[in-house]
């Protein structure tokens, strides 16, 4: 398993080496995935002197055109963000063996020689934030819903559900997750990254059911559910917000006041790294898996809501990390990458 290496800091002088980096339909300001990764990149143009070329899909279909777009402007990386451009990031790659690709969120099981895969184990971060949401939860149910029934979305949901059912196995409680479940493979999903009035209703819908924290994994869409959210609040409901991919309290601070935690995923850093190797000629096509162990997910601070967190739960989730990082405690997700 590869760790990315530093990818050091301070402005290096100007190279000619081109880094460039195409979106899903989330765009680069959705404050979740996109961004991460595009920041990522903007830091390797100060820190390593490179220039920088982005796209910005508004649709699937601008995926083919967007990439094919970086090729033709010479690009030495192209890093795609997101599942959705996996067929089309190995079709630019087979037909283009001389240039390099790196993709978040996206492996192949049959390697190709000149793609990267950036992928996490999410469940584990996850987890830790399902196990929070049950500690925390007045009122005995929690939320979840994704974006689209994808892979990348349902290992942080299955991540989540087992989170809660550790924490009930654990205190004999019986806090219900509602939005997912894990056996049965049902739940909540707005069927894109870019509806926020779905992600809202959903959100409502949840709330309705008796849950007071929700999580979202839909890009955007989260957007949605921190409205709802927001007006929850403002009508005197005690509700929070679980953020995905970035720390929602940095990335998001409209809903600071409602952010119970974040589970993280640091792309920004994986793909300074890949561009470091690949200016310094280093580049190859081994995944990078994210795990607890090497920092590539994590569960935020808890910021402005760490008083509604226990001491006592705060060092249960001490634990928790110990043992999944050991290997003591594992947490499996159908759609957790292969290590």
């Amino acid at each position: 398993m590869a760790r990315p290496p530093d990818a050091g800091s301070g402005t290096a002088t100007k190279s000619d080496f081109l880094g460039c980096i195409v979106s899903d339909s989330g765009g680069f300001d959705d404050q979740s995935f996109n961004q991460s990764s595009f920041e990522g990149l903007k830091k390797a143009e100060t820190d390593l002197g490179i220039q920088v070329r982005s796209a910005e899909s508004k649709a699937n279909s601008d995926f083919e055109t967007n990439l094919n777009g970086m090729i033709s402007a010479g690009c030495n990386l192209t890093v795609t963000v997101g599942f959705l451009l996996g067929d089309a990031t190995k079709a630019a790659a087979e037909k283009n063996t001389d240039k390099h690709f790196a993709i978040v969120d996206y492996s192949y099981e049959a390697p190709i020689a000149n793609v990267k895969p950036i992928v996490y184990d999410t469940a584990q971060a996850a987890f830790l934030a399902g196990y929070t949401a049950a500690a925390t939860t007045k009122t005995g149910k929690v939320g979840t819903f994704g974006g689209i029934k994808i892979p990348t979305v349902t290992i942080f949901m299955d991540g989540f559900y087992d989170g809660v059912q550790a924490y009930n196995k654990a205190k004999d409680k019986n806090v219900q997750v509602v939005g997912w479940d894990k056996n049965t493979k049902d739940g909540s999903f707005t069927g894109d990254f870019e509806k926020q009035d779905t992600g809202k209703q959903v959100t409502l819908n949840l709330l309705d059911q008796g849950a007071d924290i929700i999580m979202p994994v839909a890009g955007p869409v989260g957007k949605g559910a921190g409205a709802a959210l927001k007006e929850a609040k403002a009508a005197g409901k005690d509700v929070k917000l679980i953020w995905v991919d970035s720390d929602g309290y940095l990335t998001a601070p409209e809903y600071k006041d409602l952010m119970l935690t974040s589970v993280v995923k640091q792309m920004g850093e994986a793909v300074e790294a890949v561009v470091k190797d690949d200016k310094e000629g280093k580049f190859n096509n081994e995944a990078y898996v994210g795990t607890l162990e090497n920092d590539g997910v994590a569960l935020a601070p808890f910021h402005d809501l760490d008083s509604a967190v226990s001491a006592e739960t705060k060092s249960e989730l001490d634990a928790l990390k110990a043992d999944i990082v050991s290997g003591k405690l594992v947490v499996e997700s159908e759609s957790s990458p292969k290590k």
